[in-house]
């Protein structure tokens, strides 16, 4: 049985719930707004498409001056391939014959591909998978903070990056971070002190890129940066919420959920499970924001249920049969469990996208 989707012009209050909606003018002005900061920093724009996973939404982020994408996984690299985008970032250490043949393959069809490393064993997969005939960019991933992935010191980054250079099949292409928030001042003096230690051995070192939407309006704290990666700017979520970095005009997903239950006076059920929110808690101690009733908490989530409590709810709560839109924790998650996207203005619906890289995760 296929399912109804709406067609353009279909009221929101007509779709089967639970089901994430976008708006096009919040997620239009997150896009402008973005790329006119970098604009006005004279850095680069590389959006990180985990975000979304649509094509479209990439196209319009490449229409604003973006000047590629960020993605995470090689199958997710792929999507976007197949979908006509040739400057691809691989924001990932990819190991193993079957990535890497993969890897290979995609490398062959698009103009620009470039991956990460943080290992000597990183490096060597590379380097034996690839040749001069079709040679592959390597960015050197470094740990500036965010207690991830990455190098520890400038000096392991320079190491690395000769490694890279003496590999006749990969081509150096700079370093990269993904720091902690708040950490512009430890990514400064890294990419800084790498490059001094990489001029010294005679190494172009044209690409130092930086990442993160919490720390996205401090892009212009980090001078030695040449591009930014960002996601969930995008769209935004309770995260970026809390943090400041937008305001609730700002939210452009809410996932619309139905009051199914309210077996007490302080309880509801809406169908909006594990299967439709995040489990993500990202410091909250509950799974989303209902607007519209402050004070009412999602308290847990089974697979297709989400249970709310009321007690600290003014209003009384919503009532069985009432739609709600709830701001996710974080919507890259949301994104990945939806094959599909329904776009409004006004509430009206404009367009349904496919999440063409769901579940593209290896």
């Amino acid at each position: 049985m296929t399912y109804p989707w709406p067609d353009e012009g279909a009221k929101l209050d007509a779709i089967s719930t639970p089901m994430p909606v976008i708006d096009e003018d919040r997620l239009a002005a997150n896009i402008k707004k973005a790329q006119a900061y970098l604009d006005s920093h004279g850095k680069a724009f590389r959006p990180h498409i985990k975000t979304h996973k649509i094509p479209a939404i990439a196209r319009q982020q490449l229409q604003a001056g973006a000047i590629g994408i960020n993605c995470q996984k090689v199958s997710e690299a792929e999507v976007f391939a197949d979908a006509g985008f040739d400057d691809i970032l691989i924001t990932y250490n990819i190991l193993g014959a079957a990535k890497l043949s993969r890897l290979k393959a995609l490398n062959s069809r698009i103009a620009q591909l470039t991956v990460v490393a943080d290992s000597d064993v990183t490096v060597a997969g590379l380097a034996a998978t690839f040749d001069e005939g079709r040679p592959l960019g390597v960015l050197v991933e470094c740990d500036t903070g965010g207690k991830r992935c990455g190098v520890q010191t400038p000096a392991a980054a320079a190491a690395l990056a000769e490694k890279i250079v003496a590999a006749t099949g990969l081509i150096f292409k700079g370093i990269l971070t993904y720091p902690a928030p708040g950490g512009a001042e430890k990514v400064e003096s890294f990419l800084r002190d790498t490059m001094v230690l990489l001029a010294a051995k005679g190494v172009d070192c044209p690409v130092r890129s930086s990442g993160g939407s919490p720390d996205f309006y401090a892009a212009h704290l980090v001078p030695s940066a040449t591009e930014h990666r960002a996601g969930t700017y995008v769209y935004n979520d309770r995260a970026m919420l809390r943090a400041g970095h937008c305001t609730a005009d700002d939210l452009a997903m809410h996932v619309l959920a139905t009051v199914v239950s309210r077996p007490a006076a302080d309880r509801a059920v809406l169908d909006c499970g594990s299967k439709a929110l995040t489990s993500d808690l990202l410091g909250f101690n509950d799974y989303g924001l209902i607007e519209g009733h402050e004070g009412a908490k999602i308290i847990s989530l089974s697979e297709e249920h989400a249970v709310v409590d009321l007690s600290g709810c003014a209003s009384g709560g919503p009532r069985i049969g009432d739609v709600v839109r709830v701001v996710p924790n974080h919507t890259c998650v949301v994104s990945n469990l939806f094959d599909r996207m329904v776009f409004h203005r006004n509430g009206v619906v404009t367009r349904v996208e496919e999440v063409a890289a769901r579940g593209t995760v290896w």
